[in-house]
């Protein structure tokens, strides 16, 4: 799978770690930045990644700030794109396979490295259940 990852200045070191995780995985991975601490704001990378997402049919982005909010709330103002805010294995297995989430968001103050492996790893694993929540997520878009 293709990923587009960035972060904000209060992330860098999750996205990083995030990064290096997802190749040793075997997947391709976009690093839209940054690449210091200096500080940036959230919203210019947020629109990076939902961007490169929307342009790259079947692709995923991950972003990452302090939080998890501001890159969430960001990236949800580009329609097709579903990003979705996990803090632990559960909901990110719920955002793949209800809600038909495309972007993973979570916050470097409040995971964890073991927690954001899993989960980075619930959502590899999991996948959008279709029936049912079809025409919830088509509802999304109105």
């Amino acid at each position: 799978m293709k990923f587009y990852v960035a972060t904000d200045h209060a992330g860098i070191d999750l996205k990083n770690w995030t990064v290096e995780f997802l190749k040793e995985k075997g997947h391709e991975v976009v690093d839209l930045g940054p690449f210091s601490k200096e500080r940036v704001d959230y919203p210019d990378y947020a629109h990076k990644v939902a961007t490169s997402v929307l342009e790259d049919a079947g692709s995923q982005g991950i972003l990452i700030c302090g939080s998890g909010i501001g890159m969430s709330m960001a990236a949800n103002r580009h329609e097709g794109i579903r990003a979705a805010l996990c803090h632990d294995a559960y909901t990110a297995m719920v955002a793949r396979g209800h809600n038909d989430a495309n972007v993973l968001c979570f916050g470097e103050r409040i995971v964890g490295l073991g927690v954001a492996e899993s989960i980075i790893n619930s959502w590899l694993e999991s996948g959008f259940d279709g029936g049912r929540h079809c025409q919830r997520v088509e509802k999304i878009e109105l």
